[in-house]
C-alpha cells in the first residue's frame, strides 16, 4: 500500500524540480527523488537496483550537481516557453503507458518471467556455480555479465564526462 504513496511523492518531486529556478534547491530535490526511487525499488524486491540508485542517483549525482553549481550561476535564466518539447514528452509518455497495457500485473505468478527464466536460474545456479551462496551473484556476474559490464561502462563514462566538464577552467570574465 505504500508504493502508490511513494510514486505520488516522486511525481510531486519531479514537478517541484521542473518548477524551481533555484538550482541548489533543484539539486537537493533530485537527491531526494533518487532516495524515494531507491525506497520504491526496495519495496519491489529490486534491492540491487535500489543500492545503485541510492549510491549513484542520490550520492554521486548530487555531489556532481553541487560541483557543477559551483561553476555556474545560482539561478536559472528564464527561457522562452516552447511547446514542442512538451508535446514530445506527452506523446512519448502516452506511448510508454499504452505499451504497458499488455504487460502482466505486478507480482503476477503467471507472468512469463516466472514461467521460464526465473525457474531456470533457480534450478541451474547451484549446479553451474558450486560454492556460490545465492542466485543473484551468478545471474549478475555470469549469465547477465555483459549487461552488468555495459551498465558499469555507462556509469564510468558518465563520471569521466562530468569530471572533464567540471575540470575545465573558466575564461576570464566568464560567470
Amino acid at each position: 500500500m505504500i508504493e502508490p504513496v511513494l510514486f505520488a511523492m516522486l511525481i510531486v518531486m519531479a514537478i517541484a524540480v521542473a518548477k524551481l529556478r533555484d538550482l541548489f534547491a533543484a539539486a537537493m530535490l533530485t537527491g531526494i527523488f533518487s532516495l524515494l526511487s531507491a525506497g520504491l525499488f526496495t519495496l519491489m524486491d529490486a534491492v540491487d537496483v535500489a543500492y545503485t540508485e541510492a549510491a549513484v542517483g542520490a550520492g554521486i549525482s548530487t555531489v556532481l550537481f553541487l560541483g557543477a553549481l559551483s561553476l555556474t550561476n545560482k539561478e536559472e535564466r528564464q527561457q522562452k516557453t516552447r511547446i514542442l518539447p512538451f508535446i514530445v514528452v506527452l506523446l512519448t509518455g502516452g506511448a510508454l503507458m499504452y505499451g504497458t497495457l499488455d504487460m502482466p500485473h505486478y507480482g503476477d505468478p503467471n507472468a512469463p518471467i516466472h514461467q521460464h527464466v526465473g525457474p531456470d536460474y533457480i534450478h541451474d545456479a547451484p549446479h553451474d556455480f558450486e560454492g556460490i551462496p545465492n542466485v543473484v551473484t551468478p545471474v549478475l556476474g555470469s549469465w547477465r555479465g555483459y549487461d552488468t559490464f555495459g551498465e558499469t561502462t555507462v556509469v564510468f563514462t558518465a563520471a569521466v564526462g562530468v569530471m572533464l566538464l567540471l575540470g575545465r577552467r573558466r575564461k576570464r570574465g566568464e560567470k
